[in-house]
């Protein structure tokens, strides 16, 4: 029988909350669609009032609720503010466990870092890690509440928006190891410069630990402002670097990207490591250093933690490299990196397929980065010469903001405008050929994740009409 995660009785003592009648729950959600049956559903007010489903929680298999008020006869804790209540349970379930806490940041990269030391921490024991990018107000204390007891390691990610928002976060998760992966221009729309981004960044180090470790990227412009930041709030902490010069704690030796994958050489605190990834760039090779130095704070050696990520690959829309079947034969090979976009990011992207060393037609598909402030004209048309290094047979971008880069262009390269990304997908389809790579990246919001997988749909699609003609004509020759 599955341990409960909580009994109602914890919660009331958590929350304050009272509970209508005893439960226990083996999970936490707050959303009816992924909830699974013996989770603690949490009516959160987010865009829509949780409020609502909870009848739909409890078709789903909930035992429980965490509401503002009782609605119908359904066993729940009543406990004032929701989100109030779900973060009192996310430090009571910090304060109960003996867990190694690391919580990582960071305007590239953290994502993939956070990926990368839950796979090492699962493969060394028992692990806990945010889902996804649940790394806001409500993602943060949802991971917290969610780990069990006996975890002995947990990855937090921690984002932001707008100024203020990663210091109480970090506080509330009391991390005996923080991360900070690089600064670059990220959320300026909200912050207005680097120099605001690297402050509010700097504040993954608030709720360090009494004598924790702060992890810094050596290499960036913003490293003695991000130390001086982290020694402001927890003067006892211990500062420890990633990076390629000669003083960091892990220091990247050698990197070798091919159309395959990337391998690296690391010095991870005087032991000489090899990795091998299933992500193609060098800032993968950038981010396991990150992670294998994290790792080896925990207690795991780099040489088990390099095995551990052995193959490892991007998240989804973080990169990930498939081939989709054309309907009219052959395949391409599609890179999806469509879940975010930033000047940084877009650059490491047209990098790595700069890096790949095939004779392949190279097609680019970009959507407009958003929140990146006064600069995102600049910005944007910036991007023109990265492209033209690729050597691309065509470029298709989409969104009002790209018109800038679309000028930019030389007039050597075939391009295609679109406002909207979706408005792309009978002008990409046409051009795709047997062989092709494409490269599709844009901000969240920009639509370009859907364009991707409206092609995989295409493809879907077109190999299941493939198969049926197949069919047919073998049923037509088995009767002849």
């Amino acid at each position: 029988m599955t341990k409960p995660l909580w009994s109602s009785a914890d919660i009331e003592a958590a929350t304050g909350g009272k509970a209508t009648t005893p439960f226990d729950i083996t999970g936490i959600s707050i959303d009816t669609r992924t909830l699974q049956a013996g989770d603690l559903f949490v009516a959160l007010k987010d865009i829509r009032d949780g409020h609502d489903f909870v009848d739909n929680a409890f078709e789903a298999g909930a035992t429980g609720a965490l509401t503002s008020w009782q609605i119908g006869s359904h066993p729940q804790i009543v406990s004032g503010d929701v989100l109030d209540a779900l973060e009192m349970l996310g430090i009571a379930a910090r304060s109960r466990s003996g867990a190694i806490r690391s919580a990582v940041t960071g305007s590239v990269g953290k994502t993939s870092v956070k990926e990368m030391l839950a796979q090492i921490y699962r493969a060394a024991g028992t692990a806990h890690w945010s889902v996804k990018s649940f790394n806001n107000h409500w993602g943060v204390p949802l991971t917290l509440a969610r780990m069990p007891e006996e975890t002995e390691r947990a990855i937090f990610e921690i984002g932001m928006s707008t100024p203020g928002e990663i210091a109480p976060r970090s506080k509330m998760v009391r991390p005996n190891i923080s991360i900070v992966t690089k600064i670059a221009g990220a959320h300026l729309e909200g912050l207005g410069s680097l120099e605001a981004v690297a402050q509010e960044k700097g504040d993954i180090f608030a709720g360090l630990e009494m004598n924790g470790h702060a992890i810094l990227p050596i290499d960036d412009e913003f490293y003695s402002s991000l130390k001086s930041r982290a020694l402001n709030h927890c003067p006892t902490a211990n500062i420890l670097t990633f990076g390629e010069s000669d003083g960091a704690d892990a220091r990247l030796i050698k990197t070798d990207v091919s159309d395959h994958g990337t391998k690296a050489t690391i010095d991870v605190r005087g032991e000489v490591v090899e990795i091998s990834l299933a992500a193609t760039g060098h800032h993968w090779a950038m981010n396991a250093a990150c992670a294998l130095l994290a790792a080896t704070l925990t207690g795991i050696s780099a040489k088990i933690a390099s095995e551990a990520l052995l193959g490892f690959g991007p998240p989804p829309g973080r990169g990930t490299i498939e081939t989709l079947a054309l309907p009219s034969g052959g395949e391409v090979t599609l890179i999806d990196d469509a879940y975010n976009a930033n000047p940084e990011s877009i650059r490491a992207a047209l990098n790595s397929l700069n890096l790949r060393t095939s004779d392949a037609r190279r097609l680019i598909a970009l959507g407009e980065m958003l929140e990146i402030g006064a600069a995102s004209d600049a910005e944007h048309a910036g991007l023109a010469a990265p492209i033209a290094e690729t050597g691309p047979e065509a470029v298709f971008l989409a969104g009002v903001n790209m018109k800038h880069l679309s000028d930019a262009l030389p007039g050597t390269i075939q391009q295609h405008f679109a406002v909207k990304a979706n408005d792309l997908f009978e002008l990409l389809i046409s051009h795709l050929s047997h062989g092709d790579v494409l490269l599709i990246k844009g901000s969240n919001a920009s639509g370009m994740g859907t364009l991707a997988n409206r092609l995989r749909e295409w493809s879907a699609a077109g190999q299941q009409l493939m198969e049926r003609a197949a069919e047919s004509d073998a049923r037509v020759n088995n009767v002849i």
